[in-house]
């Protein structure tokens, strides 16, 4: 994978984690940009180790079906890309809360683990592909923190209408990114 699509997959895999720091964000009240450094390094470095967890798994069973390898990628980055786009399009109802100041560090945890859920199955779709893991993980953790922290300045904004169009464009990028791996398959065994 060269460099563009491994920049095009974190920021692709960060969509769903910025449409919750948007959300994050306009729960506070308005969020000082320290606390948004602070939101953006949780989810980042949670989002980074989430697809070395799967891409372990994935390297491990990789011998035994390597031959299927893009179908596997393709059907990952179909499935989680258009779980992204269905969430994105559903109406979710938002709680009238009083704003606070600082989410706790529990609550930024679980959500974050929450939104990279989708990066372990990338993982384990991109150990059946020759792609340095770690520097891909790097750069999803990288742009995670980079959307994340720009979702929360963003947030007590645009929260409800930018959040959900956050979560179908990364479901796109992530359907792209599929499609595009199964063709050059295809056109390297023609």
């Amino acid at each position: 994978m060269n460099l563009s699509a491994t920049l095009i997959l974190a920021f692709g895999m960060s969509m769903d984690a910025f449409a919750a720091s948007i959300g994050k964000g306009a729960t506070l009240h308005k969020p000082r940009f320290s606390e948004a450094i602070r939101t953006g390094l949780i989810f980042g470095i949670i989002e980074a180790i989430t697809p070395l967890i799967g891409w372990a798994l994935g390297f491990y069973a990789s011998r035994f079906i390597a031959e299927w390898d893009h179908w596997i990628a393709f059907s990952l980055l179909l499935i989680l890309g258009g779980r992204m786009i269905v969430g994105g399009m559903k109406n979710k109802d938002t709680c009238q809360c009083e704003k606070i100041s600082k989410h706790s560090l529990f609550i930024l945890i679980c959500t974050a683990i929450a939104t990279s859920l989708d990066a372990l199955a990338i993982g384990v779709g991109l150990a059946f592909l020759q792609v340095n893991i770690f520097h891909t993980a790097m750069a999803i953790g990288c742009a995670t923190m980079i959307m994340v922290t720009f979702g929360m300045l963003i947030g007590r904004h645009v929260g409800p209408i930018l959040g959900k169009k956050a979560e179908i464009i990364g479901g796109l990028v992530l359907i792209g990114i599929g499609c595009n791996i199964l063709y050059e398959h295809v056109i390297n065994l023609a």
